[in-house]
């Protein structure tokens, strides 16, 4: 009956493993998930309005050069695809609600997570690889009756900005993110585990 006691006593000591509140759960998810779409919905506004103004200058203004075109197609392309991918998230963030079934949206998470996976890694430097070559070509053209220190000036710039969006803004985007939605991510499999 000793050792009994002592079992018990032991047993009543151990930290008790704390309950995450659904509720105050769920709202930090929605909260999270808020923050999330409204990112990639100002992204997809912010493209649409570049696509606007690109099919614009590829279809009403008038060039001399085939390369210039080739340039502007070339962007067009790409960001029309960097659009629908940024879409197809916005999509799987946005088609549930996480209090009606947290299971199936805990799946719709990692599938999403997975695709910003891909979009941070060789998406986004193919992205950024193309926009420099249709530029580029673009700019042959553009920039053909300009100064010497007036093209300089432009290629520097547009090369500096490419620069920073590739090596600093990406990281630091895409870490933001990938830093709430693991968290978001953690607290769906927290509460799942409760009611297991």
């Amino acid at each position: 009956m000793k050792d009994f006691n002592h079992l018990m006593s032991v047993w009543q000591e151990q930290p008790k493993q704390d309950q995450f509140s659904v509720e105050e759960a769920l709202k930090q998810v929605k909260k999270g998930i808020r923050g999330i779409t409204s990112q990639l919905y100002w992204g997809i506004v912010a493209m649409t309005a570049v696509l606007a103004v690109t099919f614009v200058i590829m279809f009403f203004f008038v060039f001399q050069s085939w390369l210039t075109y080739v340039g502007i197609f070339i962007m067009l392309i790409i960001m029309l695809l960097y659009a629908v991918m940024i879409i197809r998230n916005y999509r799987i963030l946005n088609k549930r609600d996480a209090t009606l079934n947290p299971t199936e949206y805990l799946q719709d998470l990692k599938h999403y997570q997975r695709n910003r996976a891909k979009i941070a890694g060789w998406f986004y430097y193919l992205y950024v690889l193309l926009i420099s070559l249709g530029l580029s070509l673009y700019f042959i053209e553009v920039l053909s009756n300009t100064s010497i220190y007036y093209k300089v000036g432009v290629y520097s710039l547009t090369i500096t900005w490419i620069l920073f969006l590739t090596f600093w803004y990406k990281k630091r985007i895409f870490k933001s993110e990938e830093e709430k939605l693991n968290l978001i991510i953690e607290r769906l499999e927290r509460l799942q585990g409760q009611f297991e």
